[in-house]
């Protein structure tokens, strides 16, 4: 039997994650089945593609090898659909857009729906996920990120402007006092949001030229922005979220703007696409809509 596209799609999921239990629930299946096909492909193919009993998922050369060449064919058959669909003056053919949850429901799913209502014969696929986004596993067409990723081999078109803000509740500050200065956070209960690689307790401040970060700690963490925020409306600590995101509870109250006269880093909203010599019009097109409605719709949250 022979490998089909189906096949090489799957071990680049399989590739693209650190575990097999974080590949089943990209494929949103069970481990058990993840497993016993990826048993039945090294069978077929009479190859170990992954090393057993690593606590990461580790890659053994022969599965290096055919998870560049997978990534390589499933390219060359996309180039082709896409030659044969994304034609003069007719949007068609398939788009997959990857972004996160809160985000995702709250202004990109629309902004999509209004898109694909305007262009019929387009299927477009959103994922959306509480877990961060990995823009390196390049299973998308688009994706919308919040902050600069750390793959620059991405083209990348900056959608709204942004930038991280820490806020709390009346009933915290009245409790635990207000902070009023960077380096007072590390003895208040702070909020850590798992949202991206790197050190999630270390919370940035200041500008490039002069940068000021912090040590946080709390008992609280949680990947999904959702869920941090309604900690923190619940008096449950100091949170850092995206100004975008708070703006409504700064607004009524709910939450308070904490060192309201510290500068925080940007972190812009992205569209994100591969950097090859073939991006469809229809993606473009894509891109254009949401650079030009986005802002709009961030705004009106006011």
């Amino acid at each position: 039997m022979t490998t089909s596209p189906d096949d090489l799609a799957f071990f680049r999921v399989v590739a693209a994650n650190e575990t097999l239990t974080a590949a089943a629930r990209e494929l949103g299946s069970s481990l058990p089945v993840v497993s016993k096909r990826l048993s039945a492909l090294e069978r077929r193919l009479d190859v170990r593609l992954v090393q057993r009993g690593a606590r990461r998922l580790v890659l053994t050369s022969e599965g290096e090898l055919y998870a560049a060449r997978a990534a390589e064919i499933l390219q060359r058959i996309r180039a082709l659909e896409d030659d044969l669909t994304d034609r003069p003056g007719d949007l068609r053919g398939s788009i997959v857009v990857d972004t996160t949850l809160g985000l995702g429901r709250a202004h990109v799913a629309p902004l999509v729906a209004s898109f694909a209502a305007s262009h019929p014969r387009l299927r477009i696929q959103l994922r959306t996920s509480a877990l961060p986004l990995r823009p390196h596993s390049r299973e998308f067409d688009v994706a919308v990120h919040v902050g600069t990723p750390a793959d620059s081999s991405l083209r990348m078109r900056r959608l709204a402007r942004n930038r991280r803000v820490p806020c709390a509740a009346p009933s915290y500050l009245e409790r635990r006092g207000t902070p009023e200065r960077v380096d007072d956070l590390a003895d208040h209960d702070c909020i850590v949001l798992r949202e991206r690689e790197g050190d999630f307790a270390l919370w940035r401040f200041g500008t490039a030229a002069n940068p000021h970060q912090v040590r946080v700690r709390g008992s609280l963490s949680s990947n999904d922005g959702d869920v941090v925020t309604a900690w923190a409306l619940d008096g449950r600590g100091v949170v850092m979220r995206s100004e975008w995101h708070v703006r409504p509870y700064l607004e009524s109250g709910a939450l308070v703007r904490v060192l309201p006269g510290t500068a925080t880093p940007a972190a812009d909203i992205y569209a994100l696409t591969t950097d090859g010599s073939h991006r469809t019009r229809r993606v473009e097109e894509l891109v254009k809509h949401l650079a030009a409605h986005l802002p709009d719709r961030l705004a009106a949250d006011r």
